[in-house]
């Protein structure tokens, strides 16, 4: 097994009862859902681990975002964090 550092862009859509539907532009297939944003990473790679299971599964090819690929250099992240503040 293969760890990995994916940088994707995120679509987080407000759903009505609450939580967000995700989706990344670069990867059709990829769809989850979180009721907060602190679920955001675990959910997200939960089905980014589904979602590779299923191409190996189907002996499709990974998409060129998720292939294995040596990373030296510094990485920047844009990171979502919830913050309490008071009214």
């Amino acid at each position: 097994m293969i760890n990995k550092i994916c940088k994707l862009p995120l679509v987080l859509e407000p759903q009505p009862e609450g939580g967000y539907t995700i989706t990344c532009p670069l990867i059709p297939n990829l769809i989850t859902e979180v009721d907060s944003v602190d679920e955001i990473s675990t959910n997200v790679s939960d089905a980014l681990e589904a979602l590779i299971e299923g191409y190996q599964d189907l002996g499709q090819p990974l998409p060129e975002i998720l292939r294995p690929q040596v990373v030296d250099y510094p990485i920047w992240a844009e990171t979502l964090i919830p913050v309490q503040i008071a009214a």
